[in-house]
């Protein structure tokens, strides 16, 4: 598929991004262009470049090629700058899980350069937010899954970023917690922000995003709004269909009673 033509209207600008490991060809050539205020799925198996286009889209990882930027910030070229723009949710997430939650989200708004007022009251709100205020002195270490992932989303949050990217958000979140997360990154969506997640369950970006990017093989296979990759069809069996078809299942009699 041709390039997609950059915009000043984006809120993230990847162009030509390039990423080998060891011979290994990670990601080949992305360029995507986040439109600013979409809510926006990238959506692929796993192995197939999503997690390191995001962590090069963000600063993480630097591309043998290409470049990336945020709302026209260049992500290597002005880091500093880029990333007061940015709240990133990483694969992987790793805390400073020995200290509380009320902790760990004073100490990310502190390190931001937030005064100890504005962090307070911000932290105040996150644990709110995120129904954490009755686990607020407890230590991350003994957070479950779900609860881990809402306060690294809330870290992500309390600088008030304008560009959220988000590796697998929903992943170990049970249903209550996930519909509380989507509730407040819509509301962050509406107010003029922009979201992008990673994820590989169709259904979830289908009813939550407005645009979806396609990704296998570390290259985008189709990109734009979630109508127009679904082509009347389910974004499932579209994905299903740019993924080569269904593989094959004959052979398993034996499980048949």
């Amino acid at each position: 598929m041709a390039d997609p033509v950059p915009s000043t209207h984006s809120a993230l600008s990847l162009r030509g991004l390039v990423k080998a490991f060891g011979g290994k060809v990670a990601v080949n050539g992305i360029s995507l262009e986040v439109p600013t205020g979409s809510f926006y799925g990238l959506v692929g198996p796993n192995g197939a470049g999503k997690t390191t286009t995001l962590s090069m889209a963000t600063g993480l990882l630097r591309p043998d090629v290409g470049s990336a930027s945020v709302l026209g910030v260049d992500v290597w070229a002005d880091p500093l700058a880029a990333k007061r723009l940015l709240g990133v949710l990483p694969d992987g997430v790793r805390l400073f899980d020995r200290l509380s939650g009320e902790q760990l989200l004073t100490y990310s708004g502190l390190l931001r350069g937030l005064d100890r007022a504005t962090v307070a009251q911000r932290t105040r709100d996150l644990l709110e937010a995120f129904d954490l205020t009755p686990d607020a002195r407890t230590l991350v270490v003994d957070y479950s899954a779900g609860m881990t992932k809402k306060i690294a989303l809330a870290a992500s949050l309390v600088h008030a970023p304008k560009v959220l990217v988000l590796d697998e958000p929903f992943e170990s979140v049970d249903p209550v917690s996930a519909s509380s997360i989507r509730a407040i990154l819509s509301d962050f969506v509406r107010s003029g922000g922009t979201v992008v997640v990673s994820s590989h369950v169709m259904d979830l970006v289908q009813r939550m995003c407005d645009h979806v990017a396609v990704v296998a093989q570390g290259r985008i296979l189709a990109a734009g709004t979630v109508d127009e990759v679904r082509d009347g069809e389910t974004l499932e069996d579209r994905f299903v269909a740019l993924m080569g078809g269904r593989g094959h299942t004959e052979g398993l009699t034996w499980l048949h009673t």
